[in-house]
């Protein structure tokens, strides 16, 4: 307990499932957090079960001027920025994804949401982080590890948010800011997203060839965030966390 007192948070994506996990644990650890969603009443309500100071804040991750705005609500009203949490994502669309099928409106939908999104958080993050160091923490996927011919445009976004993560890391290194960028790589996780949209057969089938021979739960992944958000992780940089109960070692 405590591993955030003292440090103001700022997670997007808030108002989802392993949003709102990522929330409780960054609350019960003593974080002040901003919460933040293009859906800005389910980030209230989420803020509404918190045990510490938090606030919900509207975010379209990829409008900048809304980046600006909600980091510098964050600094006024906490004094700064220590964590920030890229959580915001779209995986699935209505349309087909694959390399023959697909439909540029919607691939361009989910790389500005996943890599436009991570990007534009990133740059307000470190302008905010630069003086007095930080974490990011951005959410990447298994399916930027392995061929996602089926999910191609999600697949691709999540590979992106990895190498662009690695290059902050970097950068931040080179330019001597004490600011470290990381990423986590969810599995298979019991979300009501998952079990929407497999059959029974299929999922008891996706679940089988899970080496742990089962999902992952959404605080498996909070948990994950929080060791790199802390200062558990002071020596981490650049690095790519996998919590998929060993699929991709396969």
């Amino acid at each position: 307990m405590g591993r955030l007192d003292h440090r103001t948070v700022l997670l997007t994506g808030g108002a989802g499932e392993i949003g709102s996990a990522i929330a409780a644990v960054m609350a019960r650890e003593g974080a002040n957090l901003v919460v933040s969603d293009i859906d800005v009443e389910g980030a209230a309500r989420v803020v509404a079960g918190l045990p510490s100071p938090a606030v919900a804040a509207e975010l379209d991750v990829r409008c900048e001027h809304d980046w600006r705005r909600v980091v510098e609500r964050t600094v006024r009203e906490f004094g700064g920025l220590d964590v920030l949490v890229n959580n915001a994502g779209l995986a699935n669309t209505t349309m087909a994804q694959n390399p023959l099928e697909f439909d540029l409106d919607d691939w361009r939908r989910i790389q500005a949401i996943n890599v436009e999104g991570t990007i534009l958080g990133c740059r307000q993050a470190i302008a905010a982080m630069a003086e007095r160091g930080g974490s990011i923490v951005n959410i990447s996927s298994i399916a930027a590890l392995r061929p996602t011919p089926h999910l191609y445009a999600y697949g691709a976004a999540k590979a992106a948010v990895m190498q662009l993560s690695k290059s902050v890391a970097q950068f931040c290194a080179e330019r001597g800011y004490a600011i470290r960028c990381n990423t986590v790589h969810p599995g298979l996780i019991d979300t009501a997203m998952f079990r929407g949209a497999f059959t029974p057969e299929v999922t008891r089938e996706r679940v089988a060839a899970v080496p742990l021979r089962r999902t992952g739960t959404v605080a498996d992944i909070a948990n994950a965030v929080l060791y790199l958000a802390c200062e558990d992780s002071a020596y981490v940089t650049g690095a790519t966390l996998v919590v998929d109960g060993g699929v991709t070692m396969r």
